[in-house]
């Protein structure tokens, strides 16, 4: 007989040897003890947790001579049968490919001859969604009432596609994800049984990419011990084969971002294409690393849920205790967006640098979260900075009054209806070389801020965003463009800061003192006149 893969070959014979479905076990195995079988089950769940094996069991268990337990005995005529796949009794039917009504119109019609040898007809359908609306109404009324001979086990990985209808003729039993360690211990015993040499980080970082899948972990399994037939499986091997990245270099990737270094972060991604790594999986593993950051974060009692070694767990929360909780939920949001455009990405590299100079130069973005980590690379070069910009976070600096005037400038002679000092008309007609000689941030929190006439002939700056209005209202931040203004045309001037609320339009409300073509003569023009 040819090679068997791993996952076949240790595909569970008894109750037993299921892992991971406890609640489900015990109630079959009493049900068969009791004689309390059902006619009709719903197995649902994500791939590779047990569905298949299950009906399996349970279909050599309802036809065992001998059950022990509630499990079969696997010596009896009829056990050796099924597990044979030479059944009579045992019909396993794959939906996906027999979907119509004819199909389910066979199953009807063989319904009503019973079994020749053994106690039950089991007819096993698998990914029982795929059937055809018209299939499913065929099956109904025999499957709400089939032959006390007969047992239907119905499997799917997706529910929610099955009609209510037959939803309420079941039993149904939900199938969880396998827990890591309880892979992680499955894997050690197949590998013990195959006489392989595997190190424990190895088969801990199978069972992680697993997800919560037994047959995905042993065809992984299968596959790195193939290509490395006849010698240890190490932990290096591991990832070589599964194209995947240490956690070393996810820690020094989200230094990287983290600390704006563009350079480094692309030098990171180079290194990983020229090993040969698979890039959706070196993201979709960077969002794992992210995400236990931010656990770690949470709480000092993480170290079950993140599952990493004791030394790798003491790295982790020493980056993590260095780290914005905001800016990394942020990098978390921009890598899973960026996990799932990977999936029809022709380009995946270009498109990875793309999103890792995106994140290390936030200006690029519009986003709040982005404004949000534009302050803390403000607070972390510029301990001031990072006083006013804190402020703004919190909604701390209340709107105040104006500062007072320092002088008062000579009074013009009026042409328009509203009067419109000097040094008002000098920062309107400049406004824009005034916003290209300020410095960063205030020019950029400046640049969609409008201009208007308030009372007394003050100058009214108008923002669309109430913590800016709030900022440059009064303190250290008013107090900085006050100066910056007297300094740009050589007069004090007297401003104010407003709040346009959305609802609010600003020609409505407002004088656009940047729409209005200036005519002013002053007492000094008109006698040169």
């Amino acid at each position: 007989m040819g090679y068997v893969a791993l996952y076949r070959k240790f595909r569970p014979p008894v109750f037993e040897d299921v892992k991971g479905q406890d609640h489900i076990v015990t109630t079959l195995k009493n049900q068969i003890k009791s004689d309390r079988v059902g006619h009709a089950y719903l197995f649902c769940g994500t791939r590779g947790t047990g569905k298949t094996s299950v009906a399996k069991i349970l279909a050599k268990a309802v036809n065992c001579e001998h059950p022990i337990d509630g499990s079969p005995c696997g010596e009896c005529e009829m056990c050796k049968e099924i597990a044979a796949g030479n059944s009579m009794n045992v019909i396993e039917i794959d939906a996906a490919s027999n979907n119509g009504v004819d199909n389910v119109r066979e199953i009807i019609d063989e319904v009503s001859y019973s079994p020749t040898k053994g106690k039950k007809k089991v007819y096993i359908i698998d990914e029982v969604h795929m059937l055809s609306t018209g299939a499913f109404n065929a099956l109904l009324k025999t499957l709400e009432e089939p032959p006390s001979y007969v047992l239907f086990i119905l499997a799917t990985t997706e529910v929610q596609k099955i009609p209510i209808t037959i939803l309420s003729r079941c039993q149904r039993y939900d199938f969880h994800r396998i827990t890591i360690d309880t892979i992680e211990g499955r894997l050690r015993q197949v590998v013990d049984s195959e006489g392989i040499k595997v190190e424990d980080r190895a088969l801990r970082y199978i069972a992680k990419t697993a997800d919560g899948s037994m047959r995905d972990s042993l065809s992984l399994l299968d596959q790195c011990v193939a290509f490395n037939y006849g010698e240890e499986l190490t932990y290096d091997k591991v990832l070589g084969v599964l194209g995947a990245v240490d956690t070393e270099v996810f820690s020094k990737l989200f230094s990287a971002l983290y600390e704006q270094n563009a350079n480094d972060a692309l030098k990171i991604l180079a290194d990983i294409v020229i090993q040969g790594r698979e890039l959706s999986q070196f993201v979709n593993d960077f969002v794992w690393y992210l995400r236990n950051i931010m656990l770690v974060q949470a709480s000092d009692q993480m170290e079950d849920v993140v599952d990493i070694s004791s030394d790798n767990l003491k790295a982790l929360k020493e980056q993590a205790s260095g780290a914005n909780t905001d800016t990394v939920i942020r990098f978390i949001r921009i890598f899973s967006e960026l996990s799932s455009q990977l999936r029809y990405a022709t380009q995946k590299r270009i498109l990875i640098e793309i999103t890792l100079i995106k994140m290390c130069k936030p200006q690029m973005e519009e986003s709040e979260d982005a404004f949000e980590d534009r302050i803390r690379i403000l607070e972390q070069h510029d301990h001031e900075n990072a006083k006013l910009l804190k402020g703004i976070q919190n909604g701390s600096i209340a709107v105040a009054s104006t500062l007072a005037a320092t002088g008062q400038p000579p009074k013009p002679k009026k042409v328009l209806e509203k009067a419109v000092p000097d040094d008002v008309k000098k920062v309107v007609d400049n406004w824009s070389r005034i916003l290209a000689r300020m410095d960063n941030p205030m020019k950029t929190y400046l640049q969609k801020a409008r201009l208007s006439l308030g009372n007394d002939d003050r100058l009214q700056i108008v923002f669309d965003n109430k913590q800016l209005s709030d900022k440059y209202s009064n303190g250290d931040s008013a107090e900085e463009l006050q100066t910056f203004l007297d300094e740009s045309i050589g007069k004090h001037i007297e401003f104010e800061t407003r709040f346009l609320e959305p609802e609010q339009n600003f020609e409505e409300n407002y004088v656009n003192l940047q729409a209005i073509n200036f005519d002013i003569v002053t007492e000094d023009e008109e006698k040169e006149n």
